[in-house]
Order: C-alpha cells, then structure tokens, then sequence
C-alpha cells in the first residue's frame, strides 16, 4: 500500500521558519519526481514546488521562490520542505504527492500568524 505522511506543520510567526517531512512508503520512492502543493483556505489547490528523481533537478512556483526548498533523502525515502520567511498567506494545507501515479499525503497545516 503506497502511503505519504506529512509532519512538521504548526503554527507559527510571520518571518519564521519550518521543515515539512514526508515519509514515503509502498512504493519505489528514489525512482519518482515528487511535489509538494498547497490549499489555502476557501482556495484551490495550488503547486508549490518539484525535485527529480535524485534531488539533481528542482522548481518552483514564484510565490515561493527564494524562501523555501526541497530536497529529498532517497535513503530514508523521505522528502522534505524547508520553508523560510513565511507569510500570512503561506497559511495553507500542505501536501506531497506523485500527481502522475495519483500518490497524495493527508496534508499536514502550516498556519502563519502572529
């Protein structure tokens, strides 16, 4: 069974940091591009950013570009998003998922707010 689960979410100021894990398992994580996305709330879903296979190729939205970054441990098949300097409107579920073989997490919440 393919599972993806989300950690590291919480409140937390504006200007502050924080890391979001996702522990990947059922499946051959270091072969798969992976993602992270995000829904704001009464929003649609939105793309936050990409890493290849090997963590050697990464993108992101604009939004979030220059504040936050992903990177992957295919040794522990776990993917990760350091997010800096956070914003009101960072407020936001996250999740990782493998849009092409339809692996998605639950969502882990970040709201951003003094």
């Amino acid at each position: 069974e393919v599972q993806l689960v989300e950690s590291g979410g919480g409140l937390v100021q504006p200007g502050g940091s924080l890391r979001l894990s996702c522990a990947a398992s059922g499946f051959t994580f270091s072969s798969y591009a992976m993602s992270w996305f995000r829904q704001a709330p009464g929003k649609g879903l939105e793309w936050v950013s990409n890493i290849n296979f090997d963590g050697g190729s990464t993108s992101y939205a604009d939004s979030v570009k220059g504040r936050f970054t992903i990177s992957r441990d295919n040794a522990k098949n776990t993917l990760y998003l350091q997010m800096n300097s956070l914003k009101p409107e960072d407020t936001a579920v996250y999740y990782c998922a493998e849009p092409s073989a339809n692996y998605w997490g639950k969502g882990t919440l970040v709201p951003v707010s003094s």
